[in-house]
């Protein structure tokens, strides 16, 4: 039986060996490109439309988004990870970024113009106060479109002014 001496200098430096990131890295890589070539699978039509993406990599995503059977549709998203492999990921991260950020914002807008549409059918007042904030909105059609709001709302009747005062208000909001 050979001991070994604690206090004898080892052969290899455990430092130098280093030769790269792990088998467990490079998978957790290729899973986290696969993901995004799920993401932009599931885009909607208007914002693949404009993101900037690789022709053979936007074929095979096309591709993707017509497939429906199970299993067909798990290869196509490896053979999309796998063409994720050869292009810089960062370009189409910061595109899809973007995309849910103004989304976000545009969620922020529509809740905006939802409060606006309340105060302004609660409160005569409130349309002194959107006049001064938004002074391009036309006082004398919103006027008419909240007087039609109410009345609908008192005779139970469909929300067509009240729909309409909703799109006047992010007309306003968007052009601000």
């Amino acid at each position: 039986m050979r001991l070994i001496d604690p206090d004898a200098e080892l052969e290899f430096d455990p430092d130098e060996v280093y030769d790269g990131p792990s088998k467990s890295q490079k998978k957790r890589d290729v899973e986290a490109l696969q993901a995004l070539g799920e993401i932009l699978v599931k885009l909607p039509d208007a914002q693949f439309k404009r993101i900037e993406l690789p022709e053979d990599l936007r074929a095979a995503v096309a591709d993707c988004r017509r497939i429906t059977q199970n299993g067909a549709l798990r290869r196509q998203k490896q053979y999309i990870g796998k063409l994720m492999r050869s292009i810089d990921p960062a370009p189409i991260q910061a595109q899809i970024d973007a995309f849910n950020g103004a989304s976000a914002a545009e969620n922020a807008r529509l809740h905006q113009a939802e409060k606006w549409r309340e105060k302004l059918i609660a409160d005569n007042e409130a349309l002194t106060l959107f006049l001064n904030n938004y002074p391009d909105s036309d006082a004398t059609h919103l006027r008419q479109l909240i007087r039609n709001a109410r009345d609908e709302a008192a005779r139970n009747k469909p929300p067509k002014a009240f729909r309409e005062i909703f799109r006047v208000i992010r007309e306003a909001l968007q052009a601000n």
